[in-house]
C-alpha cells in the first residue's frame, strides 16, 4: 500500500505552469476600445438619464429634485397612456406581419432557379434605403393629390384617403411604410437560415413521400427557429424605438395617434424642454423592453430548436 503510494507523481508548485501576469492586462487592452464605446454612448446615456427623472430638469441640466414626482406625473398623463396605445398597436401592426412576408419571400426565393438572384436582390434592395429617403417616397406616395395610393383609390371609385392627415389611417400608414423598410433585413437573415439547413434532410422527405407543408411544418420552421427567435427578438427592440419614419411623416399626429412613447420622449426633451419628464419616459420604455425581452427568453426560447 505505501509502495503504490510512494510511485504516485507529486505535483510541486515548481511543476504547475507559471500564468503570464501580462496575460490578463492584455486581454483588458483588446476590450478597452469595446468599453469606451459602450461606457460613452450606452452606459453613461442610461445612469445620465436615470438620474435626470429624478429632477425638474432642461436642457442645462438638473435644478430642483423631486423624486419620483416626474413618474407619477407620466403614469397619470392622458398623453402618455395614448402613447403607449399608438406604441403597442404599432408593434403588433409591424412585427408579426413584417416577419411573415420576410419568411414568405425567402420560401419563394429559396429555390436553385434560373435569374432567382434578380429577386433576392429586389426583395432585400430596402436594406441600403435609409430611413429619410424611404420615408420621404413614402410621403409622396400618400399624398392625396399626387399620391399612388390616391390615384389607385380614384381609379377604383373610392373616396380620396388623407392618409397621414386621418387618425383612423395614419398609424396603419405609418406602419405600412415600416414593414416596406424593415422587410429586408429579416428576409436576409431569414433566407441565410433556410440555406444553412441540411439538404439531406429534404433528400430523405422526399424519399419519404411527404409533401411540401408536411416538410415545412416538420423539417423547415423547427430547423429555422434560432433565426426566427433572433428576427422576432431585434424585430420587437427595434418596433419599440421608432423614430425616423414617425417624425418626417405625422410627427406624431394628427391628434396624437402615431405620437409613439419615443417621440413623445423627443417632444418632451426638445421641443417642451422639459428633460425630467422625457428621462422618466425613457427609462419607463428601457424596463418595458428589458422585461419583455426576458419574458421572450424565458418563454419562447424552449421552442427554439438548435440542433
Amino acid at each position: 500500500m505505501n509502495a503504490a503510494r510512494d510511485l504516485q507523481p507529486v505535483h510541486s508548485q515548481e511543476n504547475r505552469p507559471k500564468r503570464n501576469p501580462f496575460a490578463f492586462l492584455e486581454g483588458w487592452l483588446y476590450l478597452l476600445p469595446s468599453i469606451i464605446l459602450f461606457g460613452v454612448f450606452v452606459f453613461y446615456p442610461m445612469f445620465r438619464s436615470i438620474y435626470l427623472s429624478f429632477f425638474l430638469a432642461d436642457q442645462m441640466g438638473p435644478f430642483e429634485f423631486v423624486g419620483l414626482e416626474n413618474y407619477q406625473y407620466i403614469l397619470g398623463s392622458d398623453s402618455f397612456k395614448s402613447s403607449v396605445k399608438a406604441t403597442i398597436l404599432f408593434v403588433l401592426y409591424t412585427v408579426p406581419a413584417g416577419i411573415l412576408l420576410a419568411l414568405f419571400l425567402a420560401l419563394l426565393t429559396n429555390e436553385k432557379m434560373k435569374g432567382i438572384g434578380i429577386f433576392r436582390t429586389l426583395f432585400s434592395s430596402t436594406m441600403g434605403m435609409s430611413v429619410a429617403a424611404s420615408s420621404v417616397i413614402w410621403m409622396f406616395m400618400y399624398n392625396p393629390s399626387i399620391g399612388v395610393f390616391s390615384r389607385v383609390a380614384e381609379l377604383l371609385g373610392f373616396p380620396a384617403i388623407q392618409w397621414l392627415q386621418d387618425p383612423d389611417y395614419a398609424l396603419l400608414a405609418v406602419s405600412l411604410s415600416t414593414i416596406w423598410m424593415n422587410t429586408g433585413f429579416a428576409y436576409l437573415i431569414i433566407l441565410g437560415g433556410l440555406q444553412n439547413i441540411d439538404t439531406h434532410l429534404y433528400e430523405n422527405a422526399k424519399v419519404a413521400g411527404v409533401s411540401y407543408f408536411y416538410q415545412l411544418r416538420r423539417i423547415t420552421l423547427p430547423m429555422l427557429s434560432p433565426t426566427l427567435f433572433f428576427i422576432v427578438t431585434v424585430s420587437l427592440i427595434n418596433a419599440f424605438q421608432t423614430f425616423g419614419q414617425i417624425d418626417i411623416l405625422t410627427k406624431g399626429g394628427p391628434v396624437e395617434s402615431t405620437n409613439v412613447v419615443v417621440y413623445s420622449i423627443y417632444k418632451d426633451a426638445f421641443i417642451n424642454n422639459d428633460v425630467g419628464a422625457a428621462s422618466a419616459q425613457a427609462v419607463i420604455l428601457f424596463f418595458c423592453v428589458l422585461l419583455l425581452t426576458i419574458l421572450q427568453f424565458k418563454l419562447g426560447e424552449r421552442k427554439v430548436h438548435y440542433q
